[in-house]
């Protein structure tokens, strides 16, 4: 029986794979889940981290136009605030999820929220598209794909490591051993109110 982080997985693999059908950072996304599920914002939070993998691709080119590169640059740090308030989007549907769970007297909390990996998951999927590319890429010396190989086999025992990581994760959640505690994350350099450089500008 699949688990749940391992149907999380195949969906970030599929959104991943879906990306690069066009492979172009401007194509519209088709979201193949029922709008209002999780499903359905697991995708469209991975397709936020494929668009984002490639953003950061194209602004590392040395030769880049210099406008170009602000532009991207800005897209960027809103990709990022769109990924964040994601995760807390999920870890929204796991406390309500779990809301009515009793914690028991001997409950810990978790360095992490399931969101926060799950979103570590989404990238480790990312990882391992492109290291499998890398792998199997037919313009690259044997000791590149070699190298690429052996590090795919790492992210490979990392994405089963992360999966049961995970669901044991909810486990304890679900039975109470383990309580849930999210902490926004309060971005600062993207709010007006708190960025000295942007509110110093308005006056």
């Amino acid at each position: 029986m699949t688990s749940f982080a391992e149907k999380c997985f195949d969906i970030f693999a599929r959104t991943t794979a879906d990306y690069h059908i066009a492979d172009d950072i401007d194509a519209p996304f088709a979201n193949p889940y029922e709008k209002g599920s999780i499903e359905h914002t697991l995708a469209a939070k991975n397709h936020i981290d494929a668009v984002q993998w490639h953003l950061e691709d194209i602004i590392r080119d040395e030769n880049i136009d210099p406008v170009e590169a602000l532009a991207l640059k800005r897209r960027i740090d809103r990709s990022n605030q769109e990924r964040t308030d994601m995760v807390e989007d999920i870890d929204t549907y796991f406390r309500e999820k779990y809301a009515a769970v009793k914690p028991l007297p001997s409950a810990r909390l978790n360095t992490e929220s399931p969101a926060w990996a799950l979103d570590r998951l989404s990238i480790l999927a990312l990882k391992i598209y492109h290291m499998r590319a890398e792998a199997d890429r037919d313009n690259a010396d044997d000791a590149h794909r070699a190298k690429c190989r052996a590090k795919l086999s790492v992210l490979l025992e990392q994405r089963a490591d992360l999966t049961q990581a995970i669901d044991y994760l909810l486990d304890d959640i679900a039975a109470g051993r383990i309580y849930m505690k999210v902490y926004r994350q309060m971005k600062m350099y993207n709010d007006p109110d708190t960025n000295p450089v942007l509110y110093s500008s308005k006056k």
